[in-house]
């Protein structure tokens, strides 16, 4: 009598609607979203870690990320990302319109709001890879000296100038190295716009041309006596401007040109940028690509009625909260890259 009651009350479950009252389906779902919140959470404190540690020479945001769409040679700095954040977090409202006409059986207005918000996932990964080529290909250019620092051109008022205001065209034959010439110790992706000798000569000729550093200006008691830098430059842009004399002798160093940011190099400042930007963002923007492929096959099945049948509509809310989970990650993203 006794092992009948025990096995009467021994409940084992089988993937019904328990625990916590949520089927199998979407409790896998959220095991897979903390497992990838924890991955993120990871790649973003390695990122704070890194730029702790070389705070003085990382990018400052406002001056990476300017570009507009159609806005060519304008400064508008933030506001296409800003565009960009405020697309995707709309797409989540769209998302959870979605679900709650799933709810109400509500077929035609499933089937809109999920459309949009495929629009929306597209429009942000088609903009993600906008940026992407602004960043790779530049827009100033720079020059990387022996030992490894960035230096950047700016006119006697401060202002950013590019290599083609300050480089010049010298009769030189320039080759470019791969491992078909004997070279491969030597290897480059590409040849530059123009030589480091094209620029030392052009700085030369352009004496109202200075040197910036990547050091981010925080003035200190060494700083103040410091009869290199510029002061009523560097204060306003943010980046130590060296005086005319000091800039000819750094120029000396120079050792490679530097047009816009990959693995190896980058022209804004701390290489370690570059690598964080590629990865965190990239890996944000695989997960919205697959979001908008499992979205489109959701909608798919949405006009087939599939879901309709079924006299369900779960698996909208299932990929509802896995859209959710990568809107609020990449406000994280967006906070620690952009806005910190």
């Amino acid at each position: 009598m006794e092992a009948t009651v025990t096995n009467a009350q021994t409940k084992v479950w089988g993937g019904g609607n328990e625990p916590l009252g949520a089927g199998y389906g979407k409790l896998m779902m959220w095991f897979f979203i903390v497992s990838d919140a924890l991955t993120f959470s990871g790649f973003l404190a390695a990122y704070g870690f890194s730029r702790f540690k070389f705070i003085e020479t990382w990018p400052i945001a406002d001056e990476v990320f300017t570009h507009f769409p159609f806005m060519h040679g304008v400064s508008a700095p933030m506001y296409y990302v800003a565009l960009m954040t405020f697309i995707l977090i709309f797409s989540s409202v769209t998302m959870v319109l979605a679900v709650d006409a799933g709810h109400q059986m509500k077929q035609k207005q499933v089937t809109l709001y999920l459309f949009l918000t495929i629009i929306g996932g597209l429009i942000f990964v088609g903009s993600q890879a906008w940026e992407w080529k602004n960043f790779i290909s530049g827009e100033y250019g720079a020059i990387e000296t022996k030992g490894g620092s960035i230096l950047q051109f700016v006119d006697s008022k401060g202002k950013r100038l590019t290599l083609d205001e300050v480089a010049v065209t010298l009769p030189e034959t320039r080759e470019h190295l791969d491992r078909s010439k004997g070279t491969w110790f030597m290897s480059e992706s590409s040849l530059p716009s123009y030589s480091v000798a094209e620029v030392q000569a052009g700085f030369e000729a352009h004496p109202d041309v200075r040197v910036r550093t990547e050091i981010i200006y925080e003035e200190t008691a060494e700083q103040k006596n410091d009869a290199t830098i510029d002061k009523t430059l560097t204060a306003r842009k943010k980046k130590v401007i060296l005086t005319r004399e000091a800039s000819v002798a750094r120029m000396k160093d120079a050792h490679i040109v530097v047009e816009g940011a990959n693995l190896i190099r980058n022209e804004y400042g701390s290489k370690l940028f570059a690598d964080f930007f590629f990865f965190i963002t990239g890996f944000h923007g695989f997960h919205v690509f697959s979001g908008v492929i499992i979205n489109i096959i959701i909608f798919l099945n949405v006009l087939l009625g599939t879901y309709q049948k079924r006299g369900s509509y779960e698996m909208v809310e299932k990929v509802g909260l896995y859209w959710h989970f990568v809107d609020l990650v990449w406000v994280f993203v967006f906070t620690v890259f952009y806005l910190v």
